[in-house]
C-alpha cells in the first residue's frame, strides 16, 4: 500500500488549544447532509433541473443546463487528534465508515464557525471525554482520489475521564510498544486503505 500523501510541516507549533466521506465554500447548500458530508447532486440546487455531466475546465464536471450552475467538488477537512492521557495514547474503535471497527484517534468534521483546532478539540472530547490542549501539527494528509483532507495534530488531556463517546463504540489506552494489531482492510474504498495508511503513520512513534 502507498504511504499516505502529506502536506506541511510536521511538528509545527499549534496556534490553539481548544469525526470522514465527505461543510466546504464552493459546494452548494441543496446537496450537504447530516454532519457536514456531501453527496452527488443529482438536481440543481438553484432552479431543480437535473444535472448533467460535461467538461469543464479539464475536468468532468455536473453542470445545469438550464441556469448554468456548476456544482464544484471539493475535500472537506477532517480534524484529527494524537492524544496523551498520562502516558498512553489515546485510540477509540470507530462505529462508523470508515474503517468501522477498527482503532484510531479521535477524528471528526471540522464545522462552521469554528477553527480547525478548535474542532479538533471538540472531537477529542466528544468521542474520549477528555478535554486536551494541542501542543503541535503533525501533518496535513490528502490523496486525489480521496474527499477528505485530515489535520492532525498532537496533544495531551488535560481532565476529564476516558469515555467513549459520539461517534466511538469503545475506548482504550495504548503505551508505547502496546497498539492493538490491525490488518490492512480488504476490499474496501479509496478511502479505507488511505485512512488506515494515515492511522498507522500519526501513530508510529507509539509502535
Amino acid at each position: 500500500m502507498a504511504p499516505a500523501e502529506r502536506v506541511d510541516r510536521a511538528g509545527e507549533e499549534a496556534s490553539g488549544t481548544g469525526t470522514l466521506d465527505d461543510v466546504v465554500a464552493n459546494v452548494p447548500s441543496g446537496i450537504k447532509t447530516k454532519r457536514g458530508r456531501t453527496t452527488q447532486s443529482r438536481y440543481c440546487p438553484q432552479c431543480g433541473t437535473h444535472l448533467v455531466v460535461v467538461p469543464i475546465e479539464g475536468k468532468d464536471r455536473e453542470r445545469c443546463p438550464a441556469c448554468g450552475f456548476i456544482a464544484y467538488r471539493n475535500p472537506v477537512p477532517v480534524g484529527l487528534a494524537v492524544i496523551e492521557h498520562e502516558g498512553r495514547l489515546v485510540l477509540v474503535r470507530r462505529r462508523e465508515r470508515p474503517l468501522a471497527g477498527y482503532w484510531a484517534p479521535p477524528a471528526g468534521y471540522v464545522e462552521v464557525g469554528e477553527s480547525v483546532p478548535e474542532a479538533v478539540v471538540r472531537e477529542a472530547h466528544e468521542e474520549s471525554g477528555l478535554t486536551i490542549a494541542l501542543d503541535a501539527l503533525v501533518g496535513v494528509y490528502s490523496q486525489r482520489d480521496v474527499d477528505v483532507v485530515i489535520i492532525a495534530y498532537r496533544g495531551h488531556s488535560l481532565g476529564g475521564v476516558p469515555a467513549a463517546g459520539d461517534d466511538a463504540s469503545e475506548i482504550g489506552l495504548f503505551g508505547p510498544g502496546e497498539l492493538p494489531k490491525q490488518l490492512p482492510p480488504a476490499g474496501e474504498s479509496p478511502t479505507d486503505h488511505w485512512f488506515y495508511g494515515v492511522i498507522r503513520e500519526v501513530t508510529a512513534p507509539w509502535e
